[in-house]
């Protein structure tokens, strides 16, 4: 059986890796390669993996048939239109760092399918699930905000006020999420409270620019930086952001201030 990985990334290859070794028949697209035409990867595929930039996948989608299962692997979006007119896709979601899947780190996801769990477990990787597609996909957007923001605010793991810095910004998810129609109680799973746990720490990208933004407004990102990505998608009103989002807010108000020749 044919699995085209769109994305030859960290995250896609490690991906990959793992329906190679179980003997899946695998083909890359990445345009960053330009070895392969899309349409030459995606030729008598079974399924499809998304695990581009959150930012390029709008770009990539118009061009992917709606009719073969995808697998939305990306993290980074604040809702669910993008797959509207997708007849069968599904979410994979959670606190995964490549490098560990590719060691065969025992990990926890979250996926909205059986067919992801039978397709991508091993002895490592296992799967906690949800029909609720569009609050997996949230979380994989808000945990990179609420991680940029504990970032700047210079909050350390495993002291107190960074527990209590996690267990607020769980709170204001789920009000984030019930506020735009998706299952609150999804924040409870891995791609929940999980993955707002690993990115709220090194070596999460986003957290690492939350700190050098401390030093630096100004500061350029040398490479993708998905809450900043995120956090202009709710300035610009893609979701409703309830009052009890504070911490939001108050990232949403730091965020104006930074100056316009740094970070947008």
């Amino acid at each position: 059986m044919k699995i085209a990985i769109l994305g030859a990334g960290a995250f896609g290859t490690a991906l990959g890796g793992i329906l190679a070794d179980k003997g899946y028949d695998i083909d890359y697209y990445d345009s960053r390669l330009e070895k392969e035409k899309l349409s030459d990867v995606l030729a008598k595929v079974k399924y499809i993996v998304l695990a581009v930039p959150s930012q390029a996948a709008p770009y990539l989608l118009p061009y992917l048939p709606k009719n073969i299962p995808l697998i939305v692997a990306t993290k980074g979006f604040l809702d669910d239109h993008n797959f509207t007119d997708f007849t069968d896709y599904m979410v994979l979601s959670g606190p995964g760092f490549a490098v560990d899947i590719k060691a065969g780190k025992e990990t926890h996801l979250t996926t909205t399918d059986d067919r992801v769990v039978e397709l991508f477990t091993t002895d490592f990787l296992t799967f906690d699930r949800t029909h609720d597609k569009k609050g997996v996909l949230m979380c994989g957007a808000l945990k990179n905000i609420y991680a940029l923001l504990a970032g700047l605010l210079n909050l350390k793991a495993g002291t107190d006020l960074h527990e209590q810095y996690l267990t607020e910004a769980a709170e204001e998810m789920k009000a984030l999420l019930s506020a735009n129609g998706a299952d609150y109680k999804t924040v409870d799973l891995e791609c929940g409270i999980g993955d707002l746990r690993l990115t709220c720490d090194y070596p999460s990208r986003n957290y690492e620019f939350g700190q050098i933004l401390r030093k630096d407004p100004k500061a350029v990102p040398t490479k993708t930086v998905e809450g900043l990505t995120a956090l202009s998608k709710v300035k610009r009103g893609d979701i409703k952001v309830p009052d009890e989002a504070r911490h939001l807010k108050d990232l949403i108000k730091i965020s104006d201030n930074w100056r316009k020749d740094g970070v947008k």
